[in-house]
């Protein structure tokens, strides 16, 4: 069963702007089918940005662990949901993380939850894998650090351009993944089917 998301300070102040949207849209807040529209959405928008009272060094340092592997560590095809911050229209896909050890290794499933931490927030997808980069680098401090992005955009797909297809695809490396037989590894095991 799903648990219901904490709720922030400033929900009810929330709601009523909701509520004014509405009637600057030209509805009727009062009708049937949107008196608890405006909570709704408010709740919504706090648990969409819910990344802002999270700490996603902590997320990595609370399950860190030596260890003497330095291999590629390659956690991919991580779903995420965020809001871009121009439009505050959804971008959703995948994110794909790998890092080579240096003494450390942290659980698998907190790379996933650093990708969830930068993805509630107000958002633009470059801005997002240099995040996430950074974040395992400084706190791992691995050899080397990749994170691949692929995307699509509901600002390109609903409004503006109305493109339905395109996939935005963002990178950021370091470290042994300056070298390009590093990062050829990775984009191979990326695409590998099992």
């Amino acid at each position: 069963m799903a648990q219901e998301p904490e709720v922030r300070a400033g929900l009810d102040e929330l709601a009523d702007h909701y509520h004014r949207i509405l009637q600057l849209l030209g509805e009727d807040p009062t009708r049937e089918g949107l008196l608890k529209t405006p909570m709704r959405v408010a709740k919504a928008m706090q648990f969409l940005t819910q990344g802002y009272t999270q700490d996603a060094h902590q997320v990595l340092t609370g399950a860190l662990f030596k260890e003497n592997y330095s291999q590629m560590v390659i956690v991919k095809d991580i779903d995420f949901f965020s809001l871009c911050e121009h439009h505050m229209l959804p971008f959703y896909g995948k994110a794909h993380v790998a890092y080579i050890p240096n003494g450390y290794i942290t659980g698998l499933s907190k790379i996933a939850r650093v990708v969830d931490i930068y993805a509630h927030r107000l958002q633009v997808q470059e801005r997002m894998t240099l995040q996430i980069k950074e974040c395992i680098e400084q706190t791992l401090r691995p050899l080397g650090v990749m994170v691949v992005i692929e995307a699509r955009h509901m600002c390109m797909q609903m409004r503006g351009v109305e493109k339905q297809n395109s996939i935005t695809t963002t990178s950021e490396f370091s470290g042994a993944f300056n070298q390009a037989k590093t990062r050829q590894e990775f984009m191979n095991l990326l695409h590998h089917q099992s």
